[in-house]
Order: C-alpha cells, then sequence, then structure tokens
C-alpha cells in the first residue's frame, strides 16, 4: 500500500564496449584489473577494431596516450574503459578516438578504433577492460560471464547504493 513511499533503486545498465568474448575482469591476462585493485568490472576480447560506450554518461577524460577514456554516469558512478594491456607505452599510435573531454555519449556510441593488428604486434593484449573505480556507489554488481557478444548488447543492471 505504501510502495510510493519506497526509495526506487538507481540502476547503471552496462553493455559490450566491442563485438567480442565476454568475460569477468577476473579472468583478465592484467593482474591489476583481475585483482580488482582499481575496482570491480569486466572485459571484452575484441573480435574487431570498433570501440563503444559501456554505458551513458559524460566524457571526463581521455587520456593523451589514448589508452583508456574515463567517464562518469549521470548518477556519479565512474567508470575506466582502458584498451589493452600495457597499451599507454604504444604511446597513442594504435588508437584513433573520436570523443573529446566533456562530451556526452549513450552506451553503445562509438568512442572510435584501435589497432588490434597494432597492439599484437607489439606483443599486447587488446582487452578492452571496464573498471567501476569508485565501488562505494554500488550495491550490486552483475556476474558478466564468457560469452560472445555484441556491441551495445546489454551486459546488466549495476545497482547503486
Amino acid at each position: 500500500m505504501f510502495n510510493f513511499l519506497k526509495k526506487q533503486a538507481k540502476t547503471v545498465t552496462i553493455v559490450a564496449p566491442a563485438d567480442g568474448q565476454a568475460m569477468p575482469v577476473t579472468a583478465v591476462s592484467d593482474p591489476m584489473f583481475a585483482q580488482k585493485i582499481m575496482g570491480d568490472g569486466y572485459a571484452v576480447k575484441p573480435s574487431s577494431d570498433a570501440v563503444y560506450a559501456p554505458v551513458s554518461g559524460q566524457v571526463v577524460s581521455v587520456f593523451p596516450t589514448k589508452h583508456a577514456i574515463s567517464l562518469r554516469t549521470a548518477d556519479g558512478l565512474e567508470v575506466l574503459l582502458h584498451m589493452g594491456v600495457d597499451t599507454v607505452e604504444l604511446k597513442g599510435g594504435p588508437f584513433a578516438l573520436t570523443v573529446s573531454d566533456g562530451q556526452t555519449v549513450t552506451a553503445g556510441d562509438a568512442l572510435g578504433t584501435m589497432d588490434r593488428a597494432a597492439i599484437a604486434a607489439a606483443g599486447k593484449s587488446d582487452e578492452l577492460i571496464v573498471v567501476f573505480t569508485n565501488m562505494d556507489k554500488v550495491k550490486a554488481f552483475p556476474t558478466v560471464a564468457a560469452a560472445t557478444v555484441t556491441h551495445g548488447q546489454t551486459l546488466g543492471d549495476i545497482t547503486l547504493a
């Protein structure tokens, strides 16, 4: 009868940032991410070079080396999209990004491309790692299982605290 008095839980929908193989963050090849030192998340081993927004929000920062983009959702959830492992060493070469600081994106919007062949030639992994860095705002995080996904495919909803 008094359900209207209950506070509705806020959620953030997470989507695949590329076509490829989704996996839990614990399965990525970088121990810092796999051990959740930066926060919880998920990853996609891409099967194409296109990269898409994993959440809706504002682009807070495009790293100078273009290997990572930080985003913030309307509810303040902070998201790091890290393109590849140890790709900072490539000084932006394999990345062609089409977004800039301050831009608003919708989950599934194109962010740019990464040259997976150049990343592989440099001996690096091309895993797209999505990490939520302010986990104090997260009440429940969905399980992202190993599966073939297409970019923009919903992988679950984060319930905010």
